[in-house]
């Protein structure tokens, strides 16, 4: 896992680096500089005869801006510099930089801040704009001639690249303070900073690409983060080995309590996610009456038909069947489908009280649980709990959907704490946290995804993982990275638009693949909607 620091601690690392390790300013500026270009390129696509107008503020960011500028032009685009202020006005080392630029472009291709009208001009008249005006330390609301330049880059709708942090962004909350870059990617140093994966940064940071500039990683590894972003690298660790002696048993039998009238294919979809996994057995648990609508959705998972209400869902009389049924399973998900009938209510409180093994609880469980929740400290084995922020509300008291998306790591890491179990809050930049603290960040994943079913997926996935004997933090991290990754597969070939969750597992084997196939290099990792 990759930490994700706050801004102060990037400062720290950055003045240690400079002051015990011996490197300039401007030889960090150098790495920093090549590093946006890289990416842009990767990216973008070669920048030979392009229009780009990287836009400096007097700082440190801006001192990036003016190396961007220089290896730009090196590589034969046509650049132009916006300077927000006098040249008098540079930091030290941004004069340093802006110098070396001058030095082989000449001063023709600088033009001091004069009007947004002026501004405008010059960045509707580009085909890339570089975002080099405020860097992390910005608490301040952006006012004057630097809200009117953000305004001007984010109006034009070409692509923005944005250096270290989109200019306006809070680095640690997200949150935006006045205005705020809309960066199509953000090309970030040394590591990840907070705010991208908070509020309004998951929107504001497009794609982030994470660009080593050579701070030691003694001085790293001394670094105070509980918040970590999974890798691929790290996940891969995570996944069984399948042995040639392997047989079916030896990946476990995975049991899903799930299912009612109308709701059989969240029941299907986690079971089809289990196997897709790699479970070696799946079997449902469904109301009788809808048994045979299940069988004939599902070919290699098994089912097992239980007492049912009048109206169709798993009824009270089913408790001692299931008991018997989670007793004779390797792990275990309720919750999938089974509505919030009130028998069926009462008989997901009596199950959770019977939890002895790994087991997920999603969804129409979690419902069940509201205001029960001490409920979830009777299992004797920590539950993984699967809850969007709309459930995750019900769970927290005097909670709502949007306290809990102001807050999403806070509140994934305090119910974690409190309840001695994981949680995988799921939305955009999913938290997963365990309960001694440790949050991890999931940055794969589309707007695609945003669509009936794909939470029962991500449950089979759970699920199937810890059939497999995968202990529950390694399976809560791996499922939530190749759910994402698998739906950023789907997105690819169908585009984010129709996209369903049946597409979702279609793609589970692919990115399975795509962990063992890849490198165990993770510098400059694309850390957003690519798989990879």
């Amino acid at each position: 896992m990759t930490k994700i620091i706050t801004a102060a601690q990037m400062q720290a690392l950055d003045r240690r680096t400079i002051s015990e390790a011996h490197i300039p300013v401007t030889t960090l500026m150098e790495r920093a500089g090549s590093g946006v270009v890289s990416c842009l390129e990767q990216r973008l696509g070669p920048v030979r005869g392009k229009r780009v107008t990287v836009v400096c503020g007097k700082g440190n960011n801006g001192g990036d801006g003016f190396v961007v500028a220089r290896l730009l032009r090196r590589r034969h685009a046509n650049v132009r510099v916006l300077v927000m202020m006098p040249t008098s006005e540079l930091s030290r080392d941004a004069a340093t930089m802006y110098k070396q630029f001058v030095r082989g472009a000449g001063k023709s291709s600088v033009y001091l801040y004069a009007s947004k009208a002026q501004a405008q001009t010059l960045c509707q008249d580009s085909d890339i704009l570089i975002d080099a005006l405020l860097g992390t330390g910005l608490s301040a609301t952006v006012t004057g001639r630097y809200a009117e330049a953000i305004d001007c880059i984010n109006e034009t709708g070409r692509p923005v690249v944005a250096v270290d942090l989109p200019s306006g962004l809070h680095a640690d909350t997200g949150t935006v303070l006045g205005r705020a870059i809309r960066a199509s990617l953000t090309v970030t140093f040394g590591l990840p900073k907070l705010g991208f994966y908070q509020n309004d940064g998951i929107d504001l940071a497009g794609e982030v690409a994470l660009v080593d500039i050579g701070i030691p990683p003694a001085y790293i590894d001394t670094v105070q983060s509980r918040t970590t972003l999974m890798t691929p690298h790290v996940v891969r660790t995570y996944l069984p080995k399948r042995q040639p002696s392997s047989h079916k048993g030896t990946f476990g039998h995975a049991g899903i309590i799930a299912g009612s009238v109308g709701k059989t294919g969240a029941a299907a979809m986690a079971a089809r996610a289990a196997l897709r996994v790699g479970a070696g057995l799946v079997t449902v648990a469904i109301p009788t009456s809808v048994n045979d609508v299940l069988e004939a959705k599902l070919l290699e998972a098994m089912t097992i038909p239980m007492p049912e209400t009048k109206a169709r869902t798993l009824a009270r009389t089913a408790f001692d069947r299931l008991v018997a049924f989670m007793e004779a399973r390797t792990a275990i998900a309720i919750g999938p489908g089974l509505s919030t009938h009130p028998e069926t209510v009462e008989l997901v409180r009596a199950l959770t009280k019977q939890l002895d093994r790994p087991a997920v609880l999603d969804a129409d469980a979690l419902n069940a649980l509201t205001g029960r929740t001490a409920l979830l400290a009777t299992c004797k084995t920590p539950p993984i709990i699967t809850p969007h922020p709309g459930e995750m509300a019900r769970l927290e008291a005097d909670a709502t959907s949007q306290t809990v998306n102001s807050d999403r790591i806070g509140t994934a890491t305090r119910f974690a704490r409190e309840r001695g179990l994981f949680v995988v809050l799921k939305g955009a930049r999913t938290v997963v946290a365990r309960p001694d603290g440790v949050v991890a960040i999931c940055p794969t994943g589309n707007p695609g995804m945003a669509t009936a079913g794909t939470g029962d997926v991500l449950t089979g996935m759970i699920v199937g993982l810890l059939a497999q004997g995968v202990p529950s933090w390694e399976s809560a991290c791996a499922a939530t990275y190749l759910h994402g990754v698998a739906g950023d597969l789907a997105s690819a070939r169908k585009g984010q638009a129709g996209l369903i969750s049946s597409d979702v597992i279609e793609e589970i084997p692919y990115a399975l693949q795509l962990m063992h196939q890849a490198p165990s290099n993770e510098t400059n990792e694309k850390m957003r909607n690519d798989p990879m």
